[in-house]
């Protein structure tokens, strides 16, 4: 049975139409079996499979690679994949993109649009935003945590991906919080979006863009670094 309704899939087709190079993803999942492993069981592996093998279909500019988590182990940890499940985009980016868990409810719209920007290699962000972006000394890890019922995650969530599709210094990581009880805990994550920054930045809410490079430049910016005022925030996708 079909994950994404016929009616949406004709709307996805359409705005596949306009993808120009290809896009890669790769998921890092576990074997699927009737029985449970103590220890090895991906609460949505499957249904997480099931969304991306039907995304694929939808323009041949899509590559998918299944990757088992515990057989791929090398290429997991080179890659940092520490859970499942997990999935990385690749496409016209300078930093890395990564999804953990089930891009499912509002996060689907985030995986639809990843694609149509890593595949034009374009992004909504400021000038200003770009060239704070180059100023940067250090590299960042952006983890935005999210939930499927979340209305205003989508707009972070797409924020940090396409500071990571700018800047070769941003791995930007989508965690659907609800199946990591771990990282929820170890981040206190009460509500969502959070966004957590090299473990030193917290930044609750779905904010503008402009507040975002505030925080990361007045952070992680070598000092004396100029910026401008702050822009009008970009509307969610």
């Amino acid at each position: 049975m079909a994950l994404i309704a016929a009616g949406d899939r004709e709307k996805i087709r359409e705005l596949f139409k306009d993808l120009d190079s290809e896009v890669t993803i790769t998921y890092f999942t576990q074997r699927e079996s009737p029985l449970l492993i103590p220890g090895h069981e991906c609460q949505f592996c499957k249904e997480t499979r099931e969304i991306l093998e039907e995304v694929a279909t939808l323009s041949d500019k899509i590559s998918l690679q299944i990757k088992d988590f515990y057989r791929d182990e090398a290429e997991a940890k080179q890659r940092q994949i520490e859970r499942i499940p997990a999935f990385i985009l690749e496409g016209r980016a300078r930093g890395r993109l990564r999804f953990f868990g089930i891009p499912a409810g509002y996060e689907f719209s985030t995986l639809i649009e990843d694609i149509r920007m890593l595949s034009r290699g374009e992004t909504t962000l400021s000038p200003q935003t770009l060239q704070q972006l180059q100023s940067l000394q250090q590299d960042l890890h952006i983890q935005v945590f999210v939930t499927p019922t979340c209305p205003y995650c989508p707009r972070m969530a797409l924020l940090a991906h396409e500071l990571a599709i700018a800047s070769q210094r941003v791995t930007a990581d989508v965690v659907e919080v609800s199946e990591f009880v771990d990282l929820a805990q170890r981040y206190r994550v009460q509500g969502v979006p959070k966004t957590v920054i090299n473990d030193q930045v917290e930044v609750l809410g779905a904010v503008p863009e402009a507040r975002l490079m505030q925080q990361i430049v007045q952070t992680f910016a070598p000092t004396g670094t100029a910026t401008e005022p702050p822009h009008s925030p970009q509307p969610p996708a």
